[in-house]
């Protein structure tokens, strides 16, 4: 019996039967076996009449915008596979993200505290050889998903909205004037929140093979040494089976958590979740200072999660409209899911409430709700220069001295760089001082990442920089010119305003605002 076998064996459930069920997945996306769903049809007649102005399919996060809409006034159903209810392990984000709540009328300020289960400082950078980077107030929130899904979810029926547990999606016929789901439910606009594996999401890329995979395995457990500061990357090997390993920790309510996670393509020759959580096994004990027999296990956690260079995904059906996951609306560096959707959700609200009032619901105009982001598509080279091709051959430590560097170099330029990159948020600024600095300081290890990377995604990457650098000029040009835009007709304020949100999380200049 494996390791892994022998302690999630111990667990509630059967934790090793899902495990192996997310590896046989992940095995046909890798091998591009599993069939194209057909899920999305359309039809030349109209509807005539509507039930609601939104359906979202998806609970478990298209709750946060359903609840959102509903408070807006909007007729909303959401419909769920399962019961609608939170897991017992906590959401981790900064708390400046979780003001979107209140700004919202989503959550009180007493309701908020409620939701937040843990909280800690100072959390930590490290890669092997290099010095330790320490950060506060990063990502140190942990949120309880049982609390707040249910709270949003009374909110939302207060509101009007009207809750399908236990009612899957399977069908969704697109017609001039609406939406059917179900062959029952009719809608204005549909919101598929299903995640990336979502059924409409994997017709829309049309067998498309993933162009990254982040893979992640962990655990919250009891038994670990006292420690109130947590870990946001770490690393402490050396390139293993063609990956370098990345680790994350965290106090938790019940115990802590801990993750290994590693980048890779999705060549069928890379190893599995199950794999990867013997590997998690072998190295805990030395990155926590801990016997495995001293540990008790409340949870084992794993998941794969994709990334497409063509993302954000652009709708190809008019009425229907990707969101957080399904989207792809997250960078390849970050495991999106709730930090992902509560970003962008004050911009999804207002949109969406715009595009149903101004019946901007044709694909072109729902485009402009999941707009190119130059600050996303630049992240597609650190993810590169954090991987190693399945054949490639690089020295043992690149990875760990590039990232160690780069680390050093933006904590000296301060807290205005080095936040805003740990949340995901790349700024021209920012980005061009580090590169910058990086290049003067450490030209040999730059020197050796470009044969890593490839002049190809060099060149792309060129050019998602120089958009980013525009982006940014434009987004603060556009306070200039908004109350010019107040005159135009609702419609074409619709598209101004898209213009500008796509200019402002484009450059990451949501950041400064929350």
């Amino acid at each position: 019996m494996s390791l892994t076998e022998e302690i999630l064996s111990q667990l509630p459930g059967d934790v090793l039967a899902g495990l192996r069920r997310a590896d046989y997945i992940l095995k046909s996306i890798r091998e591009n076996t599993a069939p194209i769903p057909a899920v999305v049809t359309e039809n030349q007649q109209p509807l005539v009449s509507l039930d609601w102005d939104v359906i979202i399919c998806g609970g478990t996060l298209g709750i946060l915008i359903g609840c959102a809409l509903a408070v807006r006034g909007l007729r909303v159903a959401l419909l769920e596979r399962g019961i609608l209810r939170g897991r017992e392990q906590e959401w981790n984000i900064s708390r400046q993200e979780l003001e979107v709540f209140v700004e919202l009328n989503l959550l009180t300020e007493e309701e908020l505290a409620e939701a937040i289960a843990t909280e800690y400082n100072p959390a930590r950078v490290k890669f092997q050889g290099g010095a330790e980077v320490w950060v506060e107030n990063v990502l140190n929130i942990g949120v309880d998903p049982v609390y707040l899904l249910a709270t949003l979810k009374s909110k939302f029926l207060a509101a009007g909205g009207e809750l399908l547990e236990n009612t899957p999606f399977n069908t969704a016929v697109v017609h001039p004037d609406g939406v059917i789901v179900n062959n029952q439910y009719k809608a204005k606009l549909l919101l598929d929140a299903m995640g990336h594996l979502s059924p409409m999401t994997q017709q829309a890329r049309q067998g498309k093979q993933p162009d990254a995979l982040c893979l992640v395995v962990g655990s919250c457990a009891q038994g670990f040494p006292v420690n109130n500061s947590g870990d946001l990357i770490l690393s402490f090997t050396s390139l293993q089976n063609q990956c370098q390993y990345f680790w994350e920790a965290f106090p938790a309510r019940d115990g802590r958590t801990t993750y290994l996670f590693t980048y890779m393509d999705a060549h069928p020759q890379r190893f599995n979740l199950e794999a990867l959580f013997e590997e998690y096994l072998r190295l805990l004990p030395e990155y926590q200072g801990v016997e495995l027999q001293q540990l008790k296990f409340q949870r084992a956690l794993f998941g794969f999660f994709p990334s497409y260079r063509q993302s954000p995904l652009p709708t190809p059906w008019p009425r229907i409209l990707p969101v957080g996951d399904s989207s792809g609306s997250q960078s390849p560096l970050s495991f999106g899911g709730f930090g992902a959707m509560v970003r962008h959700l004050k911009r999804l609200t207002i949109g969406i409430c715009e595009a149903i009032q101004t019946e901007q619901l044709s694909t072109p105009a729902l485009s402009q709700l999941q707009p190119y982001q130059p600050s996303l598509s630049v992240t597609w080279l650190f993810q590169k220069a954090m991987s190693v091709g399945v054949n490639q051959t690089i020295p043992a430590e690149q990875i760990n001295q590039l990232l160690s560097a780069v680390f050093q170099e933006m904590e000296k330029l301060g807290t205005p760089v080095l936040k805003p990159f740990l949340q995901d948020i790349v700024q021209f600024s920012a980005l061009t001082q580090t590169l910058a600095r990086t290049a003067i300081n450490h030209p040999g290890l730059v020197a050796k990442i470009m044969p890593q990377v490839g002049l190809i995604n060099l060149l792309d990457w060129l050019l998602h920089y120089g958009n980013l650098g525009i982006y940014s000029a434009l987004s603060a040009l556009s306070p200039i010119l908004e109350p010019a835009v107040k005159n135009l007709p609702a419609t074409q304020q619709y598209y101004w305003h898209r213009l500008v949100d796509a200019w402002q999380f484009g450059s990451g200049g949501d950041y400064v605002r929350r």
